[in-house]
């Protein structure tokens, strides 16, 4: 017998008085305010501006919303459209169902389009909201909590989650809680991609795909021990490998970025706080000014210099004796025969 277990809510909805709130709904909420709340401090650090962010995220999350349903729906189109099933409830998404995958890949789409609006780089923008994702993730997870989903094997460790509802062949018991392996996970790999861009300065995109390499390495084992209804390759669940695919090419992505544009990259948002009205970061304003005093410099010093010969010259000059032979002034021979016979006469 274990001798503690996670309980299980009794209920999936919260009620704000009178308006009920499903607890699915409420984390994914919280996690999306979390990510938005620590995007806007890491692209202030950039040297973006307030509110970017979050006008980026207006077009972001809808997006990923509706990639996340997309992914899950096409990959369980079983409980959806099978017979018997009512295709209706592919669009419930309150009650769950949203795939990481999917909801990535479509928010990466509406993050474009707004950074092309506001003239941004889109690498630049997913590196500061990375660890932010992974925050949103760590508190979406608690959405299965609500919902009593997403359990993996039995098991009577003490931090068992204990599963009470018989809805859907769910049969009541206590199963390993996936549900909080992957919170903690992410929190983990929040951790990791904050330190890492700190340590070695991650630009172009690299820290968001530290964050998506960690996440899919978490994925991959936590996957393994799920025993919900998905599909199998080859003895793997499909997420396993769509985890195998997608770590791979954050890898390679990582590599031949960090040979091609090596360092970070300097965020340049016209007024933002600490860049010039140009649009110029503080430190390429400080070398323009740096060379336009070098230049000033160089002229005065070369006044100087013509005032300093002028002087020399003067000086010269007044030091020349005063019965020093005048030299006469040039003319023909007629005028000089003229000018002595003035003379004699």
């Amino acid at each position: 017998m274990e001798l503690a277990f996670i309980p299980s809510p009794s209920s999936g909805v919260l009620y704000l008085g009178p308006i009920p709130l499903r607890g699915y709904a409420f984390c994914i909420i919280i996690g999306v305010f979390v990510a938005v709340w620590l995007g806007n401090k890491r692209w202030l650090a950039r040297g973006g501006r307030a509110g970017t962010v979050a006008d980026i995220a207006v077009w972001a999350v809808p997006f990923g919303l509706v990639g996340g349903r997309l992914y899950h729906v096409i990959t369980d189109y079983q409980l959806y459209f099978s017979e018997g099933e009512n295709w209706v409830d592919a669009f419930k998404i309150w009650e769950g169902g949203l795939g990481i995958w999917g909801a990535i890949a479509l928010g990466a789409l509406g993050a474009w389009i707004g950074c092309r609006r506001r003239g941004i780089p889109l690498p630049a923008y997913a590196d500061a909201i990375a660890p932010g994702i992974a925050f949103a993730q760590a508190i979406g997870r608690w959405g299965n909590w609500f919902n009593q989903e997403l359990y993996g094997r039995a098991t009577d460790v003490p931090w068992a989650l204990e599963i009470t509802s018989s809805e859907d062949g769910r049969i009541p018991g206590t199963y390993h809680p996936t549900f909080l392996y992957e919170s903690l996970w992410c929190i983990g790999v929040a951790l990791l991609v904050i330190w890492a861009d700190r340590r070695f300065k991650l630009g172009h995109g690299r820290a968001f795909a530290l964050y998506v390499a960690a996440y899919c390495v978490g994925r991959f084992w936590i996957e393994y021990m799920r025993v919900d209804e998905a599909h199998h390759i080859l003895g793997l669940r499909l997420n396993n490998w769509t985890a195998v695919l997608v770590f791979l090419l954050a890898v390679v992505y990582m590599v031949i970025s960090s040979k091609r544009r090596p360092g970070r990259e300097e965020i340049v948002e016209p007024g933002a706080e600490g860049s010039d009205e140009g649009g110029k970061s503080v430190e390429e304003s400080a070398s323009d000014e740096g060379a336009s005093d070098e230049g000033a410099k160089a002229a005065t010093e070369g006044e100087k210099e013509s005032a300093d010969d002028a002087r020399r010259d003067s000086e010269k000059a007044s030091e020349a004796p005063e019965d020093a032979a005048v030299p006469e002034p040039s003319g023909s021979a007629e005028d000089k025969d003229e000018a002595g016979a003035a003379k004699k006469s």
